[in-house]
This record gives C-alpha cells, structure tokens and sequence, in this order.
C-alpha cells in the first residue's frame, strides 16, 4: 500500500497533505483503514517536506495530521458508543474481522484509558481501540482528552522524525524503499499484540464470544 500511496504523495506535490489526513482519517473513523500505512505515512510525508518535495511548512503538516488523527479516533467513539455492538456482532469480511476486534479489546483492558494513546502506535490496534472504548462507555471527555494527547504525540512525533531523517541523502534517494521497510516494522507490535490476544483468551471466553455473536467488552474502568 505505501509503495503506492509514496508516488502520489510525490506526484500531488502540496495537495499531498489532503491525500495523508484523508488516510489517517480512515484508519480510526471508518473502521476499515487497518491495513493503511499510517506511521510510515507520517514519516514519508516529514521526509517529503524535508527534501522541499512538499512544498509546506512543517507545523501545518503537523497540525493537519493532528487533526484528522483526532476527528478519526472522536469518530470510532462515537460509532462504538451508539452502534458497536451491533457492529461486533457481523461476520467476517475481507474489511472487518471479529479478531481485530479482539485484540483491541485486550490491548484496552490491558492498559485502560491509557491504551487510547498507547494504541495510536500499534497499527491495527488503533483502528478499534476507539470504538472499543466508546462500547466500554469510557466518559466523553475523558477520551476527549487522552485522544488528543495521543494524537499530538503520534502526529507530531513522527512527522518530525521523518523531517530530521528525510533530511539525510541516502533518505532522499531511497524514500520508497524505506517506506516499504517502516511499514513492515510497523506491522511487528501489532503481530506481537495478536500473538499476546489469543495466549490470554480462553477457550471457554472464545466460545462465549461464538454464542453472543460479537465481541464482548468486559467491564473496565473507566469512571470520571
């Protein structure tokens, strides 16, 4: 995906920031965008800027992402708060997997309200985690708050880090091919959060999962 997104994002020259909140948007607000590229995005992006491929000042790249990073997890919130269970309670498609759900789900009993921040540099995991707290029935402002600040942290962070680093020649002359790598070392916490998810669910939790038709998200706190 990325070695497709990186030529277009060279191609649409300023418009390529539209083009990255558009992707960081999906990966949490629509609750399809798991298999988008979203940190090596953001590092591809602060690269882009560095080498002047990009013609925009780094802030707004930053506040860009910032943005869509946190309207996209203020909207799988939303989702799970009014509509999750129903939406856990589909079956498997090629967009939507009951195993995702999962795994975020034990990510966020694992780390409580902190996972919301956590879970914006596990790829996956930050696709659902919203939706999962907003089933939980974490307080609105509460999420509010720790959205941001995991937004600010991830947005920020990584552009910059791709600034810095976009900067080197060897960066700049090699900038598809180290996409391709970053995605791929993305995908290791999200692996490691899978393999940690089916060790610590039970059989007997999985069939409970099977007869009620979705994911269960079990009582987690989450109080004001």
């Amino acid at each position: 995906m990325i070695a497709v997104v990186t030529p277009a994002l060279v191609a649409l020259g300023p418009l390529a920031l539209l083009l990255v909140m558009a992707i960081v948007f999906a990966e949490t607000g629509l609750l399809v965008g798991f298999f988008l590229p979203g940190d090596s995005l953001l590092f591809i992006i602060g690269a882009l800027v560095a080498s002047h491929v990009v013609h925009l000042p780094l802030w707004t790249v930053a506040a860009g992402v910032v943005l869509a990073a946190a309207a996209g997890d203020q909207v799988g919130y939303l989702i799970g708060h009014r509509w999750g269970p129903r939406i856990f309670a589909r079956p498997d498609s090629r967009l939507f997997r009951q195993e995702h759900v999962a795994v975020a789900e034990e990510f966020f009993l694992r780390h409580g309200p902190v996972a919301v921040i956590a879970a914006r540099f596990v790829p996956v995991v930050r696709t659902f985690t919203p939706v999962v707290a907003g089933v939980a029935m974490m307080p609105r402002r509460r999420f509010t708050i720790y959205n941001v600040v995991g937004a600010l942290a991830w947005g920020i962070g990584i552009v910059v880090a791709g600034f810095f680093f976009g900067g080197l020649a060897f960066v700049a002359h090699h900038i598809e091919l180290i996409a391709i790598a970053l995605a791929l070392l993305s995908l290791v916490p999200a692996a490691t959060t899978v393999v940690r998810a089916r060790r610590h669910r039970t059989p007997a939790a999985s069939c409970d999962g099977a007869q009620s038709g979705g994911v269960q998200v079990r009582d987690v706190s989450v109080s004001p």
